[in-house]
């Protein structure tokens, strides 16, 4: 196993950790402001990267290692790429595609109500 490939096994799993993070991270931010703001702007990021023209830099990093290991790197999506076979082996990609963003879009809406309900609750302002 050279360098490469360890790397590469590496930026694999820093990606599962942001979409974990993009999916679940909302449960760790409640009663956390600052980290709330935070998780915020990453479904933002998440929403903006699956539906624009621009790959994600995790993709991209992750098919770079492949390639200088040696082993042939996939391309496009990695949603669609690693989830797609397990998860929903036939779902047309488009659908698929437009999955995570109507996800990250239920959750910024949680998000909002819990902005929502601490701006009512602490009488018109977040302190």
């Amino acid at each position: 196993m050279n360098v490469f490939t360890v790397l590469a096994a590496t930026a694999l799993s820093v990606h599962v950790a942001w979409i974990l993070w993009i999916l679940f991270g909302w449960l760790l931010t409640r009663r956390r402001l600052w980290l709330r703001w935070v998780h915020v702007a990453s479904l933002i990021w998440g929403i903006v990267v699956e539906v624009g023209p621009w790959p994600c830099p995790m993709t991209l990093l992750e098919q770079s290692f492949e390639a200088r290991a040696g082993e042939t790197a996939y391309h496009g999506s990695f949603i669609i790429h690693y989830l797609e076979a397990w998860i929903y082996p036939d779902v047309p990609p488009l659908l698929l595609t437009w999955f995570g963003p109507a996800v990250c879009g239920i959750i910024l809406l949680i998000e909002a109500s819990w902005f929502w309900r601490d701006y009512r609750h602490k009488g018109g302002g977040l302190k």
